[in-house]
């Protein structure tokens, strides 16, 4: 007959709850920390993909409705333009070249007025489209640290386990599973923060990139406006405000 055989006290003493909360909840304190700090960043993850998902999505629709209505008019005084005036960056734009025309009334070069009016509208495209990106960047810095803050959290873990056996004096499996565990953990849940960071940056990207598009299209159509009131005065105008 086999004997059972006594286990070391530290062993008995052990964990047996080897669920997600039950590991953290045996963890180091150092190993709490981290998978704290990746619970916080998975959850600005989602937080960031709820807010912007609404804001470029509205963003997209009021472009588009403003581009429609300035490829209708005919210059820049237009009764589509003065409609554009309530419509954010749109409203931007078409002030903006207003203000340099209203600047400019005294020159007589139409170019060097279609340059200054090109420097303003891009100078309001790269405000607008950083103002855009405000949370995007959080997610690549997520994306690209979460992995490594697990796997410190797995390493530390794992230097707790070594400690734990040579306490124990024994190998047993028993001794080694639970930190080992905590530790893998950690790592889980920084890959659970990192992926979908990566996977919904790269989506935003897409997106910001097709919205600008759309504030090249209505900088493009105000500068083409500008141009056409230009070339039939054949000089700088003087200012259509009809505000």
């Amino acid at each position: 007959m086999t004997l059972p055989i006594a286990l070391p006290a530290t062993v008995a003493a052990l964990p047996h709850d080897l669920t997600p909360w039950g590991m953290y909840q045996a963890a180091d304190g150092v190993v709490q920390a981290v998978m704290i700090g990746l619970a916080l960043a998975s959850i600005a993850t989602w937080t960031v993909l709820v807010a912007k998902t609404w804001e470029l999505a509205r963003q997209r629709t009021t472009l588009r409705a403003a581009r429609a209505l300035l490829l209708q008019a005919a210059h820049l005084p237009a009764p589509q333009t003065q409609r554009l005036l309530d419509e954010g960056v749109a409203h931007a734009l078409i002030d903006a070249a207003r203000t340099e025309l209203r600047l400019s009334h005294d020159a007589h070069d139409p170019v060097g007025i279609k340059e200054r009016v090109a420097s303003r509208l891009e100078r309001i495209e790269l405000a607008h489209a950083r103002q855009l990106r405000t949370g995007v960047g959080l997610l690549a810095s997520i994306g690209a640290i979460a992995p490594f803050v697990g796997l410190f959290g797995t390493v530390w873990g794992i230097m707790n386990s070594f400690i734990g056996i040579a306490h124990a004096n024994t190998t047993n499996l028993a001794v080694v599973a639970p930190g080992i565990a905590e530790a893998l953990l950690a790592t889980a849940l920084g890959l659970v923060a990192a992926i979908p960071a990566v996977v919904i940056y790269n989506h935003f990207t897409r997106v910001l990139a097709g919205i600008r598009g759309l504030l090249g299209d209505l900088s493009a159509g105000v500068q083409q406006l500008v141009s056409r009131d230009l070339d039939r005065l054949g000089k700088a105008p003087a200012v259509h405000d009809a505000r």
